[in-house]
């Protein structure tokens, strides 16, 4: 008997439910003395033996469905090790759960706090394989997670349908994208929505570059300018504040600002004669369908992890790179965050055809 567990953690996305497709369908095909444990609400569930048995039904007509069927949760990885306040140690928590099961493997489906904890469950010796999940596209160790091209897509729909009342009104339209520590949904969706301005977590901006990038196009006869910025862009002078100021001077801002998208729209305001106007798509981005591109790669991903299962390699998380499945282990992508380089081709070339980074003119 093959008895896996199995849970998605953290912020929700498209493709969840076809990646656990994929490995159930991968263990489905080659084993049929096999049980499938879905943990509910993430590492809650492990930790609370909240779960309930699945059989190849469960994961039949989900390829297309968004969200996850075994819901999700976030549990901060640096709290693992203490105790709630119902005093249960959620580390001893889950592995009694995952021995009183007696399983032989847990599959975890998360990014970056999700693979911390993995690998923790790893290093206390469960048999753990991870696929990797994020509309970030931060994970280390994977040219691509599943839900970032959905992501991109919607984002890229909302800069889409902005062109046309941004141009009837001839206004500044800012939209603002998730991404708290990486720009890579910004980036991509920036460039594929032709916004003229793209400011990045990774590339600290200069407001007067900004504002001059605005009025550069209205001398050049440009009715609008479309902004993409990423929900942790910050400015020059706030990148050479130590971490504790910086830290200190966001809180502050929260209590004046929504989020960045309206302290930026603010700043041009003042020193722009054109009307700024917001749009944030917000949680739109990480639900609907997944793309037919999340949908190949969570499949593919899926059934390599299902292979590596049968074939007992534990202790990794399934990737891809150049195109090509391989496996890379957990303590080599536990704590490790994939930026965007500054000075990576893709940022040449934006600038190339006349994208702004707030950095340069």
């Amino acid at each position: 008997m093959l008895r896996i567990g199995m849970l998605t953690s953290g912020g929700d996305c498209q493709a969840l439910n076809a990646a656990m497709r994929g490995v159930a369908k991968g263990i489905f095909s080659k084993v049929k003395d096999v049980e499938i444990y879905g943990f509910k609400d993430g590492y809650k569930g492990l930790i609370y033996s909240d779960f309930k048995m699945m059989t190849d039904r469960d994961f039949s007509g989900i390829l297309t469905t968004g969200g996850t069927i075994l819901g999700t949760s976030r549990q901060p990885f640096k709290l693992m090790r203490e105790p709630g306040e119902d005093g249960i140690d959620k580390v001893e928590a889950m592995k009694h759960t995952y021995h009183k099961l007696n399983l032989d493997c847990l599959v975890v489906l998360g990014g970056n706090g999700t693979h911390k904890t993995a690998n923790l469950l790893r290093e206390e010796g469960l048999n753990v394989v991870t696929l990797p999940k994020t509309i970030d596209n931060d994970l280390w160790g994977t040219d691509m997670t599943f839900g970032f091209q959905s992501a991109v897509d919607i984002a890229t729909d909302t800069i889409d349908k902005i062109h046309t009342t941004a141009t009837s009104h001839s206004r500044v339209f800012i939209v603002e994208v998730m991404g708290h520590k990486v720009g890579w949904v910004t980036l991509h969706a920036g460039i594929a929505g032709g916004a003229d301005i793209v400011l990045l977590p990774e590339i600290p901006y200069d407001l007067d570059v900004v504002v001059k990038s605005i009025q550069k196009r209205a001398d050049a006869g440009k009715r609008f300018t479309i902004i993409a910025v990423a929900e942790g862009a910050i400015t020059k002078e706030e990148a050479e504040m130590p971490k504790k100021k910086l830290k200190e001077l966001q809180e502050k801002k929260k209590k004046k600002y929504p989020s960045v998208a309206y302290e930026l729209a603010e700043k041009i305001q003042n020193k722009c004669s054109q009307e700024v106007r917001i749009t944030v798509p917000g949680h739109t981005q990480r639900g609907g369908s997944p793309c037919p591109y999340d949908r190949v790669l969570s499949t593919r991903l899926g059934a390599a992890a299902a292979e590596m299962i049968l074939k007992k390699e534990f202790g990794y998380m399934v990737a891809i790179r150049e195109d090509k499945i391989c496996k890379v282990p957990l303590k080599e992508v536990a704590g490790k965050l994939k930026t965007v380089d500054p000075k990576a081709g893709i940022i040449k070339e934006a600038k190339m055809v006349g994208i702004s980074f707030g950095d340069e003119m």
